[in-house]
């Protein structure tokens, strides 16, 4: 049962916390009434028996309200001694801005409030948030002097979290750099196959840094390109062939000029293997062999054969179940570790009897018009103040994205601002969809935002059963306890579909709170990829073209689609597999997921050959070359007596795996078994430059200090979710008196007054009782009345 509460004239929050309570006062009423009539005998009259009555019901009606719980919650100020803690960043990356911290203390002190200064980071180390934290006092204020630049410890959105906690306010002061500086990153993949073009992305960026650079980068000590940058910053995409195997340098260096040089070259190592082996399986002529063998080491068959044990995943297309082949050996390399891509056409899936196959359970569809409509889900609706402007688009957006819901979905409705509470009890909107709209349309703003509580609360409307939250907020929130309540729902069998509402939006808060329950992000203008996954037959998806539903997936991430195939196998998603492309009808035309220790994916768009048609030209190549990649895994995971190493920073641990019958030896290392034939160590370089260990190469590139300058959006953010404030470097003054208006605070003071009631019922019992034997000690009545 939720609290009941109201608002008098002067503002004060009266209210009752278990109200249910009440039905109790009526039933206690009347046992008195009895008591009083049936055992209230002898010389008591009736005016004695009335008194008495009401007395009784008095202390009982006190005793039930205080049972209740009743409160008030008051607005006050509270006063304090004005003081101005400054914490001022001393690390590396700062020394591209003017160092202002001593005129900036002189001047607010000079305006007579005192200042402490601490210094929160230093040198390479810049762990901002937990210097900020440990300052933080309840009901306090800090002023922070730094660029926001985290290297370590926990981050400047939990360390807001915890100042919100505590009605704490971050705010900062402007450090823009004056100095020139730059950094160079390199970008790409790990391993590579050889033979196989591999494609890398160099970037330049920096501060004050607007002069042209030259980039040059170098393979194996060779170089392969030079390029100029003429406005001091961009990419340098970079193209490259390896036709070696084993472990190879790349090495991308800028012009120096600036602050640092320690940043001015990046580094990266790339393992080449052997080209893995896959198996084609097709009864037809299709271009999608030839392009496999441009990027595999390709095997054809027109059936599954036996063994499977050589390759590192099965592509099938276009085949009948009857013509499969073994079928149980194809289940058996999944769930033992191998991947599936199976792409569909006229003889496949449905058309090819799949469903009564083995074959059937490992794949992510099933066959047949799906009925998406069952689905259980809660929509939660942000109305806390940061919404406020944007609470008309909050609601637009809520009823859009209600509009696309199938009206055999059960669904209900929580708003939540600091704190979650119930709008619309979940029940198919066949039968509530006028009155979940109607509650939408009455929600108000106001009140913090705190989205980890949101969660909980339509957690609670779940009530315990598998379903899907509708996040509809502009992520007015610290990611930290959010992220972490999100993660838990997932575990749980609970998504959280994130969608991205108000003026002022924080996709990266919304884009981890589904990532970590497994679900997905939705801009504003993407409501209607809500119909792909709870569409029915009363409110289909019509799209154009193919239609990327999970852009955050491996397979899709960064790809674009052009073609439109024009066909596809009548599937549907399986529960728990990852819906990635959608066909114009809805229909999935890309789905994945795990099947055992495995990897499946499924293409079930085709052209009118029975083929991929357009899909295999760029851009859309690249979905299907993922879906390939993403299937085969590691392609070095069958290989024994070989090392994985990651690159790392300087100063930054990184993990050595060994493939092989024992751990390696010759090496300081301390190995530990993590599997059968695996092992790992860890290692930590203490210098910039390609290392060596246990025959295979790592790069341990500058530290993370000198990959970020100028004021970062963390900390930007930090200040607005606390209600801090953005200073420039000469305004002592207006800190002063920020000092001064924040040491008065204003806050709401809850009080309970349960002690009262009950205090005040004990009291009136305990008079009446004197009463009566201060009557019969004066003969005005006797002991025997007969009053119970």
């Amino acid at each position: 049962m939720w609290a009941i509460r109201t608002t008098l004239s002067d503002g004060t929050v009266v209210g009752l916390e278990r109200p249910e309570l009440l039905v109790a006062l009526p039933v206690a009423v009347a046992l008195l009434a009895l008591l009083v009539r049936y055992r209230a005998s002898g010389t008591a009259s009736k005016r004695s028996r009335r008194l008495l009555l009401a007395s009784r019901i008095v202390v009982a009606t006190l005793i039930v309200v205080a049972a209740a719980g009743p409160f008030t919650v008051v607005t006050m100020e509270t006063q304090g001694d004005p003081t101005v803690s400054l914490l001022v960043d001393r690390s590396d990356s700062t020394s591209v801005s003017p160092d202002v911290a001593e005129d900036l203390a002189t001047g607010i002190e000079a305006e007579g409030v005192p200042v402490t200064t601490s210094t929160i980071g230093q040198g390479t180390d810049s762990r901002i948030g937990d210097g900020v934290a440990a300052n933080l006092r309840e009901n306090g204020s800090v002023v922070v002097l730094s660029d926001g630049q985290v290297t370590g410890g926990q981050s400047l959105a939990e360390t807001a979290e915890f100042a919100r906690s505590l009605n704490a306010t971050i705010s900062t002061v402007e450090s823009d750099p004056t100095r020139t500086e730059r950094y160079v990153t390199l970008a790409g993949p790990s391993k590579a196959s050889v033979g196989v073009e591999s494609r890398f992305l160099v970037q330049v960026e920096g501060v004050q840094a607007d002069s042209p650079v030259e980039v040059t980068v170098s393979i194996d000590g060779d170089p392969v390109t030079t390029e100029r940058l003429d406005e001091g910053t961009g990419s340098v995409p970079v193209s490259h062939t390896f036709e070696e195997t084993g472990s190879h340098e790349i090495t991308a260096e800028i012009g120096g000029g600036d602050v640092y040089s320690v940043n001015d070259a990046a580094l990266k190592t790339v393992r080449v293997v052997d080209q893995p082996r896959v198996l084609y399986v097709s009864r037809g002529n299709y271009s999608l062999q030839s392009y496999l063998n441009e990027l595999y080491d390709v095997e054809t068959a027109e059936s599954v054969p036996s063994d499977l044990d050589p390759y590192y995943a099965v592509v099938v297309q276009n085949v009948a179940e009857g013509d499969l082949g073994d079928v149980d050996e194809l289940q058996r390399f999944v769930i033992d570790g191998g991947g599936l891509l199976t792409v569909g056409g006229p003889n496949s899936f449905e058309n090819g009897d799949y469903a009564n196959s083995s074959i059937a359970a490992t794949l992510p569809v099933t066959f047949g018009e799906s009925t998406p409509g069952s689905a259980r889900i809660v929509m939660l609706v942000d109305v806390s103040g940061s919404a406020g402007e944007g609470m008309r688009i909050q609601k637009a957006i809520a009823l859009d994205a209600l509009s696309q819901l199938d009206d055999e979905n059960t669904v209900g409705v929580v708003g939540f601002n600091h704190q979650a509470y119930s709008v619309v009890q979940p029940e198919q909107l066949s039968q509530n969809r006028g009155t979940v709209e109607d509650r939408i349309r009455r929600l108000q703003a106001g009140g913090a935002t705190n989205i980890a509580n949101g969660l909980r609360g339509a957690e609670e409307m779940l009530g315990g059963q598998r379903g899907t939250i509708i996040l509809v907020s502009d992520g007015g929130d610290t990611a930290s306890r959010s992220a972490v309540v999100a993660n838990a729902l997932g575990r749980q069998g609970i998504r959280v579909i994130s969608v991205g509402a108000g003026r002022n939006v924080n996709e990266q808060v919304l884009r981890r709170i589904a990532r970590e329950s497994g679900g997905n992000y939705f801009r504003a203008d993407e409501t209607e990829r809500l119909r792909l996954l709870f569409g029915g037959g009363s409110r289909q998806f019509e799209g154009e073209g193919l239609t990327v539903v999970d852009s955050g997936h491996f397979i899709t991430s960064g790809v674009t689609l052009e073609s439109n195939p024009g066909r596809v196998n009548d599937v549907s998603m399986r529960p728990g597999a990852d819906f990635l492309v959608a066909a114009p009808d809805g229909t999935p035309a890309v789905a994945s997921w795990r099947y055992g220790l495995g990897r499946v994916v499924t293409i079930t768009t085709y052209g009118s050959d029975g083929g991929l048609d357009g899909l295999l030209q760029q851009p859309d190549s690249l979905a299907v070359t993922k879906s390939v990649n993403y299937a085969i895994g590691d392609p070095e995971r069958k290989a024994s007596g070989v090392t994985d190493v990651s690159d790392t920073r300087v100063d930054e641990p990184t993990t050595v795996t060994y493939r092989g019958d024992e751990p390696p030896t010759g090496t300081d290392l301390a190995f530990t078994a993590v599997d059968e034939g695996v092992y790992r160590a860890q290692t930590t370089p203490t210098s910039v430059g390609f290392k060596s260990v246990v025959g295979t190469t790592y790069a341990a590139n500058y530290p993370a200090e000198y990959a970020g300058f100028g004021t970062s959006s963390a900390l930007a953010e930090a200040v607005r979710a606390t209600g801090g404030r953005q200073f420039e470097r000469g305004q002592a003054a207006e800190i002063a008196t920020f000092a001064r208006q924040q040491s008065t605070r204003v806050r709401d003071v809850r009080q309970s007054w349960d002690w009262a009631l009950l205090t005040a019922g004990l009291l009136l019992f305990l008079t009446e009782v004197v009463v009566r034997r201060l009557q019969v000690y004066n003969g005005r009545t006797r002991s025997e009345s007969g009053l119970p």
